[in-house]
């Protein structure tokens, strides 16, 4: 029995044990201090008091030891407890730097839930977590070439490593997710940087199946790869920037605009897509336009099938199944 302690108490952390043996001197001391002068240490309570203060080397001087026997009990203390106790705060303050060194190098689990994950480091990344920032949710940061963490001040959680590797994604616990944002590889080739995030996603959805990912892709080859891998949302980058190069050489000017909105966009603002309801449904473009800006929304397309047409025509009716592409708050 004494020996299945031992192994116990072996086992816990060294900071747990340096505190449990100086917490057993400082009550032994306390008792003998109480034994050998009675009539100065009433109580047991009293003599821990003394061992607490002398072993902290403070000594206020309301309890003192008057006979030798006591006073060699106390430079005994001196000896012995002061210096568990000087171990326990040098282990504590030593712990304490190396959790948060480990912090910054991105080598630490992650435990909350409901995080946004981010994988991959570059200015799209930057942007979203500022952005995410702003809202108080839960980011982490998943890339394997920073040294350490980018965006301390942003309350940002680390993870350095490749985040195809289960347990790189298990460190940010990948299993409580919210969403997952997977952005390309600027470091590779535009068809490797795609099967890198086709290969991470693959990685993710086998391990949470249910977690919504949004994946930026390249390569228009690489789509029908990323959408067989399970992606809920497939960011095309290359394809909205041609658009909008070629849309700024027919129209001047064209690029401002855009970047405003696009900037109201990360502000709070939101575009998406709202079923046709029971007030809009056999309505017109007109008298549905009206009905959300009663709502502080404002339409601006609607989406029937495949087809979407942007400022449509006002009298044109609203079908049981149209979505309706909204700015909203």
């Amino acid at each position: 029995m004494p020996h299945h302690l031992y192994i116990r108490f072996v086992r816990l952390p060294l900071l747990l044990r340096i505190l449990v043996i100086t917490s057993l001197l400082i009550g032994l001391f306390g008792l003998i201090i109480h034994l050998l002068e009675p009539e100065n240490f009433p109580t047991i309570i009293d003599g821990i008091w003394w061992a607490v203060i002398t072993a902290s080397t403070v000594g206020y001087g309301d309890y003192v030891p008057l006979s030798i026997p006591g006073r060699l009990t106390g430079v005994l203390l001196l000896l012995v407890g002061a210096g568990f106790l000087s171990t326990y705060f040098a282990t504590l303050s030593s712990i304490a730097v190396t959790k948060q060194d480990e912090y910054q190098k991105g080598e630490t689990h992650y435990k909350g839930q409901e995080q946004y994950i981010i994988i991959g480091w570059n200015e799209r990344s930057k942007e979203i977590i500022k952005a995410l920032s702003k809202t108080k949710e839960s980011v982490i940061l998943i890339d394997e070439s920073l040294p350490t963490n980018p965006l301390p001040g942003h309350h940002v959680h680390f993870i350095k490593g490749r985040a195809l590797r289960d347990d790189i994604l298990l460190k940010a616990n990948i299993r409580e997710a919210k969403k997952v944002i997977i952005t390309a590889d600027q470091k590779l080739d535009e068809l490797q940087a795609d099967m890198n995030s086709v290969l991470t996603l693959l990685a993710i959805k086998g391990l949470n199946p249910d977690v919504l990912c949004i994946v930026e892709i390249l390569t228009n080859e690489q789509l029908n790869n990323a959408k067989r891998a399970g992606a809920d949302e497939i960011i095309k980058t290359n394809e909205l920037t041609s658009a909008i190069i070629l849309d700024s050489i027919h129209s001047t000017g064209m690029v401002n605009p855009l970047t405003d909105l696009l900037s109201e966009l990360r502000e709070g603002k939101q575009l998406e897509y709202l079923e046709a309801c029971g007030e809009t449904i056999g309505k017109s473009i007109r008298q549905a336009t009206l009905y959300y800006l009663g709502k502080e929304v404002i339409l601006i397309g609607i989406k029937k099938g495949e087809d979407i047409y942007v400022h449509p025509n006002p009298n044109q009716t609203i079908e049981k199944d149209d979505l309706l592409l909204v700015i909203s708050n």
